[in-house]
């Protein structure tokens, strides 16, 4: 069975250079004159940085083996699904309430409490970029 964070830190990794190369190619100037370029390659350095960490990190460590939830993985798709379709339709705050809510059910411990909290944090968050940023954001 293959190893869970050989294969999580290959994902971050293939990740990080589907956005990272195509992000070299735009002008990326320098951090006083910042291009469109630069904070894409930036997040991918990260990204790729923790990912070959968790490569590392695997060859040292016990192999732990890698399990696929497949209702997980169709409960989370679920959430994004009916996110879409809820901010299509509605506005966005009842699409943010519904994607945490139904999201959290593919966790191992459900709490309204904490989701309660989640979105309301990324409500203020949707706020300040419609406000601080000028988006226009259907939020209310």
């Amino acid at each position: 069975m293959p190893n869970r964070l050989l294969i999580r830190g290959f994902l971050l990794i293939a990740i990080a250079l589907c956005f990272g190369v195509p992000a070299a190619t735009y002008h990326v100037g320098d951090f006083f004159h910042a291009g469109p370029g630069l904070f894409p390659l930036l997040v991918s350095c990260v990204v790729g940085a923790i990912g070959l960490a968790m490569v590392v990190q695997s060859r040292i460590e016990q192999s732990e083996s890698l399990a696929i939830g497949f209702k997980n993985i169709a409960i989370v798709l679920a959430s994004l699904i009916g996110f879409v379709v809820i901010a299509d339709h509605l506005k966005a705050i009842p699409a943010i309430v519904y994607l945490v809510f139904v999201s959290t059910l593919a966790g191992t411990d459900y709490s309204v409490r904490r989701n309660l909290m989640i979105c309301a944090v990324l409500v203020v968050i949707a706020f300040a970029f419609s406000s601080l940023l000028g988006l226009n954001l259907p939020l209310i």
